[in-house]
């Protein structure tokens, strides 16, 4: 009896402590929801000259000091008083009215010492820092022109870090992660804030430099760090420990800066980093310590704002899904469809983000599907695609398109299905159009930043030039060995400004390459798309539904596997085999009576070590089989070899016992010929780039396969291990 009375007991105070921290949580919310970051600057009204260690104290308990150059930033809010005070003049009492800066003109000076620069050099600086604040998310070409003309005033060390601080924070908002990480060196390199380290080790961590991120998270000094800095350091730690797999230092460190987060009240942090352990221990396969986590990251995501609630409620019902828990998972898609309205009240939520109406419509079909209930999927997969149609996603609108068809055809509705297959190839071609403009656009974007970018390189060049005269003007007097050191100094500026250059051209050359690459591939998908929805028609002209239908099944299933690789340079040989083979099962399924096929891999062969660039070799399979195979009288043979040819290189040959290249060129009307010359040019153009970028790792050479009347083809493609 006693043991179920203190059970009890414990029970009641684990609620009333976790109904205390709730209240806690949403008293922080309150206090902190309508709260700025608010910048200004302490000066002498006669002469311009900055103050420094002038204390501001905010009525509601924060504290801080102005630099050596008058400045100071604070959280507030609207309607709050400032308490400014030093030794040299009278209490000032200030009222925040807006989140703009301020400016705070003392009448009297009593310090004959003080920095007498002038104050317009200040304010000017400041003005242009405001102001690329303001467009950092708006326009970032425009953000970077005033960071520019900020830099363009004569700065002194701490507002050149500054500068390069806030530069490195808009190429971290516009995923210029490289640029981003030469901004927050240069920042340190002038003054060594925490902020600056912490963005450094983030920008590494989102350029896929992990152990350089861990090295730089680790190389701060924990004490150095504010109460909320210290949870952004152990969450940092935690991320970089993920991606490097090692998930037992990533739950420790997400802990510690849980723990942090509750201390100190931080209620948005505390929601995050539930949420993260939930992702880890979901990756281990550890489902109930999973569920526990994200039932607390859903129950304090509600206590933050909708948004942040909907944005959980997504997390979940993806970890729901992935557990097959399929009906959970519909049951808080519903319910963050019903937050989205909420939030679309006030705001857009824009076609990438991950918690639109038409996306979450979407995998409620999907998961309808996958419990089997057709029915009930087709409604929801017919409002996405309505509403992406209306708000212009086209990728939704694809994919709720073809799954539809999948539906319809399932159900029945072979027509229907059909239909919807012609409008999924019409989408897929307006997609393809409007990925051709993106790409353009990022180019000239990525342009238009190397101009702003190499405006801010010559600034910063110039400075030290006109830095190096100075110096050189002043120090005349001295030995010519101080001259010719000098003079060293600066070529070697002028170097490391054009290696810096180099550097910079070979990495728009690489990301030149990269989105050439991916308009090759988005070109080559439609096409081979295209000619296996020829196959399904021919069965549906010949009416042979059942045929069709299994044809169309497994065809979706290639199609998932393809589409699934169409963003990678690589993926395993492995991947790649498997794909040919369910490749070649459909087009034998159809031509079974042309050609016979064998897959030979030597065992010697581990298929786990080499990458091939994903569909390089269909193509070849489909012209062997399309243009040699299908027109022979007798029956054909169609075998791809994969041999060791050295220790790192191996050969893929394509052969088949084909009507050969000529005859098959004689046949061809002239459509076909320009599609088949326009199909091997994307090929060739692929090949060639990705040697370009992986120094010559694939070759491909065609021949005539025997000396018979049917010739036939050999394509042998040479591999390289990386």
């Amino acid at each position: 009896m006693r043991t179920i009375i203190k059970n009890k007991i414990l029970i009641l105070c684990c609620l009333i402590g976790f109904v205390a921290f709730g209240q806690k949580n949403e008293s922080y919310r309150k206090t902190t929801e309508n709260e700025y970051t608010i910048r200004g600057s302490v000066y002498e009204k006669e002469s311009g000259s900055p103050y420094k260690n002038v204390e501001i104290l905010v009525n509601g308990g924060k504290y801080t000091r102005t630099s050596f150059d008058g400045t100071f930033s604070v959280k507030a809010k609207i309607g709050d008083e400032l308490i400014i005070s030093h030794d040299d003049f009278e209490t000032i009492y200030y009222t925040i009215k807006t989140s703009e800066r301020i400016t705070i003109e003392v009448v009297e000076e009593k310090q004959s010492s003080r920095n007498k620069r002038a104050v317009g050099d200040y304010k000017r600086f400041n003005e242009m820092i405001d102001s690329a604040d303001v467009y950092l998310k708006k326009d970032a070409e425009k953000s970077i022109r005033f960071i520019g003309d900020a830099l363009n005033v004569n700065v002194n060390i701490r507002q050149s870090a500054v500068a390069h601080e806030l530069l490195g924070d808009i190429y971290m908002h516009w995923k210029q992660f490289d640029l981003a990480i030469s901004a927050f060196k240069i920042s340190l390199q002038n003054t060594e804030t925490a902020s600056a380290k912490l963005k450094l080790a983030r920008a590494y961590y989102n350029n896929d430099q992990y152990k350089i991120s861990l090295s730089a998270y680790n190389q701060i000094v924990e004490e150095t760090l504010s109460n909320y800095e210290k949870t952004i350091w152990f969450e940092g730690k935690g991320d970089v420990h993920v991606k490097l797999k090692d998930f037992s230092k990533a739950i420790k460190s997400y802990e510690e800066g849980l723990k942090e987060a509750k201390k100190h009240l931080i209620a948005p942090k505390v929601t995050d980093l539930n949420s993260k352990i939930a992702q880890v221990f979901s990756d281990q396969g550890q489902i109930s310590k999973a569920k526990l986590y994200f039932n607390n990251s859903l129950n304090l995501a509600e206590k933050e704002n909708r948004k942040r609630a909907v944005e959980e409620q997504v997390k979940v019902a993806e970890f729901n899904n992935a557990n097959a828990d399929y009906e959970s998972e519909i049951v808080l898609r519903k319910q963050a469809i019903e937050g989205i309205k909420n939030i679309e009240r006030d705001s857009v939520i824009t076609n990438e983000s991950a918690i639109t109406s038409q996306k979450q419509n979407y995998k409620i079909g999907n998961a309808l599907i996958l419990q089997n209930k057709n029915e009930d999927a087709i409604l929801y997969l017919e409002k996405s695609r309505k509403e992406a149609g209306e708000k212009e996603d086209l990728v939704v609108e694809k994919d709720a398109t073809r799954k539809l068809s999948e539906a319809l055809i399932k159900k029945g509705d072979t027509e229907e299905g059909l239909a919807m297959i012609e409008n999924y190839e019409s989408i897929v071609d307006e997609l393809y159009a409007k990925k051709e403009q993106e790409i353009s656009q990022a180019a000239r974007f990525s342009r238009n930043i190397a101009e702003q970018q190499n405006r801010i390189t010559s600034l910063e060049s110039d400075r030290a030039l006109t830095k190096s005269k100075y110096d050189l003007t002043q120090e005349k007097n001295k030995s010519q060995q101080l001259i010719i050191y000098s003079l060293i100094g600066g070529l070697v500026l002028l170097l490391i400004t054009g290696f810096l250059m180099f550097k910079y051209i070979k990495q728009q050359r690489l990301a030149n390459n990269l989105l050439a690459l991916k308009s090759l591939r988005s070109q080559m998908n439609p096409h081979f798309i295209f000619n296996a929805l020829n196959s399904v028609n021919t069965f549906i002209a010949t009416n042979d539904e059942r045929t069709a239908n299994k044809y169309l099944s497994d065809f979706s299933q290639l199609m998932r596997a393809v589409l699934e690789n169409s963003e990678e340079d690589f993926i395993p040989l492995k991947k790649e085999i498997e794909l040919l083979n369910l490749y070649i099962q459909l087009e034998h399924f159809r031509f079974q009576d042309k050609f016979d096929y064998v897959i030979d891999v030597d065992k010697t062969i581990d298929v786990d070590e080499f990458q091939i660039p994903p569909m390089l070799l269909q193509p070849y399979i489909e012209n062997a089989v399309w243009h040699g195979l299908r027109y022979k009288t007798e029956k054909g043979q169609l075998t791809i070899s994969i041999q060791p040819q050295t220790k790192d290189e191996i050969s893929i040959t394509i052969a088949d016992n084909g009507i050969g290249r000529t005859r098959s060129k004689a046949l061809k009307t002239e459509h076909q010929k320009k599609q088949n010359s326009k199909g091997m040019d994307n090929i060739k153009k692929r090949v060639a780039i990705l040697n370009e970028m992986y120094k010559d790792k694939v070759d491909v050479t065609i021949e005539d396969f025997q000396n018979l009347e049917d010739v036939g083809t050999k394509v042998v493609v040479t591999l390289k291990k990386d």
